[in-house]
């Protein structure tokens, strides 16, 4: 287990923490003074009311939760979004509304989830060709339906 640091803005904060044993992410609850309302087709940044320190070579990913996707068409606009090992502002969601009806946020609730992933950096070397490929330059749908 790695250990992040976390530090919440507040006192009424919702620190996250894992449902299950065998969950890959925590959620993240909205850190609000009054509740949003979110119309079809439209965005809105929610704040958390915490902030974290990751090591390096990690990232954070944000999420959306699956219930709400499934259940409200709701998602996480830029998703999945990243939190970058030197970031230490707060983090905040933008959720998009999917549906056909206002979506309503209240303090405290569940809006997306955070999940702790490892890194690759690259290096990069220019050359004239690359190595051929049994797809070579094939696109969108250019290995079929089936």
């Amino acid at each position: 287990m790695v250990r992040i640091l976390i530090k919440k803005i507040s006192k009424e904060v919702i620190t996250p923490k894992y449902k299950t044993e065998g969950s890959s992410g925590v959620d993240l609850s909205a850190f609000l003074n009054e509740k949003v309302v979110i119309k079809p087709n439209s965005s809105e940044l929610i704040p958390t009311g915490l902030q974290v320190a990751i090591p390096e070579e990690l990232e954070i990913q944000i999420r959306p939760r699956s219930g709400l996707a499934a259940k409200e068409s709701m998602g996480v606009l830029n998703s999945p979004g990243t939190i970058d090992s030197d970031y230490r502002g707060e983090l905040k969601i933008i959720l998009f509304n999917h549906g056909d009806k206002d979506f309503i946020i209240n303090n405290g609730d569940r809006i997306a989830q955070m999940v702790l992933v490892p890194i690759r950096k690259m290096e990069f070397e220019e050359v004239d060709n690359l190595p051929d490929t049994v797809r070579g330059q094939g696109g969108f749908g250019s290995t079929g339906k089936k």
